[in-house]
């Protein structure tokens, strides 16, 4: 009795497969990526949804409130100092603060914190004095390691370079049943860089107890976010590592603790990582070294002002009766004057030594080091510049 010759044969070893033989493109079978959910609870015009609206006292509401102020208020006065010649280049986070503020809000004090250069009002938050980071940020090595008890990396310039290390911090939590976990933050502009994506395989392969946040605001520098990738959205990147995504409106202060708070629980309960996007906008410079306008549109800016995130949680508060206007006056005065403190002292710390560089380079310094560094502070002396 003959066989039926099946539809589609394999050829026999050694025999030559004709190409009617070969899958072709139209065989392949497209992938079908599940809905990236999108999460937001308190709308630009202050409105909420009441089914996910959180149950927060007057006292913590009034708190986060004040955070984003301060955060602003040191963007403020470190944008004087700078254009004063008293700061260093820096990158302004203004229209970010509700993105900043609320990936560290849930965090416990064990769990560690990877910031961007962005993210100087996450680390207020996170206790490092402001005149600490005005240190830094003028360029002095002393202003980069954490205070004591704060878990956080010193921040990184180098783009993305500080993923790969947050995830090593996760990898090592799990190795010690530490029942702690990472939030490290970066830009869209950084997810285009290889080392972000070799994190994300890192830490879905081994269970990391890391949240990442990549916070989409619009802009790598000059270039906007639809020429940096194909795909619709970051959110989706982690699909191809099967880490959890999220997208989060990034200037909704609830929705990111939320989305934070959820995966920071899940990541210390051995549930592995996470990846957020918060959707926000860059509303100044890149940094202070950067001109905006010949790149984009006023208009765009405009726009996104109307989305602020300190006016949206301003609208929420009054409709609450949280707060009236006397008081939004007096946060704004109070977080003024502390950075004003905090800038006095900044100004009264006693200058660095600008040979020090000298010294870092090894434990003991070479002959050649020694003549270049003598060679140095005779310039220096030339120049009218002493070390007292």
């Amino acid at each position: 009795m003959a066989t039926e010759k099946p539809s589609h044969s394999t050829a026999n070893e050694g025999q030559e497969v004709s190409p009617s033989q070969t899958p072709s493109a139209m065989d392949t079978t497209p992938i079908q990526l599940g809905q990236i959910e999108v999460l937001q609870i308190l709308n630009e015009h202050g409105e909420v949804d009441e089914g996910l609206e959180p149950k927060y006292s007057q006292d913590e509401l009034i708190e986060m409130y004040t955070s984003m102020v301060r955060a602003r208020a040191f963007d403020k006065r470190m944008l004087t100092m700078q254009r004063q010649g008293r700061m260093g280049t820096f990158a302004p986070n203004l229209g970010q603060e509700a993105c900043i503020v609320g990936q560290v809000y849930p965090l416990n004090q064990g769990d560690w914190y990877a910031p961007s250069y962005r993210s100087f009002g996450a680390q207020i938050m996170r206790g490092w004095p402001m005149e600490h980071l005005m240190r830094l940020w003028a360029g002095f090595h002393d202003g980069f390691p954490p205070p004591k008890y704060v878990n956080d990396m010193p921040f990184s310039i180098v783009i993305g370079s500080h993923v790969l290390p947050a995830v090593g911090i996760g990898m090592g939590m799990t190795y010690k049943n530490d029942a702690n976990c990472v939030v490290v933050n970066y830009g869209d502009g950084a997810s285009s860089q290889g080392a972000v994506s070799e994190a994300l395989n890192f830490a879905a392969v081994y269970k990391a107890p890391v949240v990442f946040v990549c916070e989409n605001n619009g802009w790598a520098i000059s270039t906007p976010t639809e020429k940096q990738a194909s795909s619709e959205h970051f959110a989706k990147r982690g699909v191809a590592f099967d880490v959890p995504s999220i997208r989060v409106d990034g200037n909704d202060l609830f929705a990111m603790i939320k989305a934070t708070e959820e995966a920071a629980k899940k990541a210390r309960n051995g549930g592995g990582p996470t990846l957020i996007e918060a959707v926000t906008y860059r509303m100044s410079l890149h940094t202070t070294a950067d001109d905006p306008t010949v790149y984009r549109k006023d208009s765009a800016v405009e726009a996104w002002e109307k989305r602020c995130p300190i006016l949206r949680f301003e609208l929420y508060l009054k409709r609450k009766g949280v707060i009236e206007q006397s008081v939004i006056e007096s946060i704004a005065s109070a977080c003024d004057e502390e950075v004003i403190e905090a800038r006095d002292k900044f100004y009264a710390m006693a200058p660095a030594d600008p040979t020090e560089i000298f010294d870092f380079m090894h434990i003991e310094m070479t002959e050649e080091l020694k003549a270049q560094k003598e060679e140095y502070l005779k310039r220096l002396s030339d120049k009218g510049v002493t070390d007292e």
